[in-house]
């Protein structure tokens, strides 16, 4: 099913990723590509709880109306996606980069800012360095807390250790990860790593529609940085 407006268009699409796993997606396009030399990749949170790509459409609305091509998709055992979800999010790393490839095929770009949301955040910097055609990371609520941490502590290195720029936005009442624990373990990391705090905002208002505009500037804003 397709779905236009007046500064964007929506289409469906399917993407094969390993394990012969067909991930459903939806692709959105602005009608003036001003910014689409960028293709930005987005990876919801953890579809154990529920996560899913439709969490991901305000921020994909928003950043295709302001010019960016956006690609949302269900990971394994979420949606209209086949497969199983794995626990700790080791099988859906292969989604991210098997979405990746086929952005870099199917679009005359070769530029993809990677942004996850939550435990997405965790599944997608696993992936940053997987593909090299992503030249930017986005963290939206990365659970970097102790509890969190084992389920999605395996992640960690991977981002921590990227050289590629990386943007780590969290609510200042998150929940899962405090200030404290975001700044010490950004402290030694390796590349340009930017964070922005969102005042009194938790973990799952930041995953709500309420602050979907304000990610779409942070994002914006950061891209013009690369």
């Amino acid at each position: 099913m397709a779905e236009e407006s007046g500064t964007y268009s929506r289409s469906n699409c399917t993407i094969e990723s390993t394990d012969g796993v067909i991930l459903d997606g939806r692709i959105y396009r602005p009608t003036s590509e001003e910014n689409s030399s960028f293709v930005a990749v987005l990876v919801h949170p953890y579809s154990v709880l529920g996560g899913c790509q439709g969490l991901m459409r305000g921020i994909a609305k928003g950043l295709s109306s302001r010019g960016l091509i956006a690609v949302t998709f269900d990971t394994r055992g979420a949606g209209k996606s086949s497969g199983r979800a794995s626990l700790t999010g080791s099988a859906e790393i292969n989604d991210v980069i098997s979405v990746c490839k086929w952005v870099h095929t199917n679009f005359t770009t070769n530029t993809i800012i990677l942004i996850g949301s939550s435990a997405g955040a965790a599944i997608a910097g696993s992936a940053v360095d997987e593909v090299e055609e992503v030249v930017g990371y986005v963290s939206l609520g990365y659970p970097f807390g102790f509890t969190a941490s084992i389920l999605f502590g395996r992640h960690q290195k991977s981002i921590l250790q990227s050289p590629k720029p990386k943007l780590f936005v969290m609510g200042t009442n998150d929940g899962f990860t405090s200030v404290k624990q975001l700044e010490n373990k950004l402290k030694d990391a390796a590349g340009h790593n930017t964070t922005h705090l969102i005042q009194g905002a938790t973990h799952f208002q930041m995953e709500g529609p309420a602050f979907d505009a304000d990610m779409v500037n942070l994002i914006l804003q950061f891209i013009t940085t690369l």
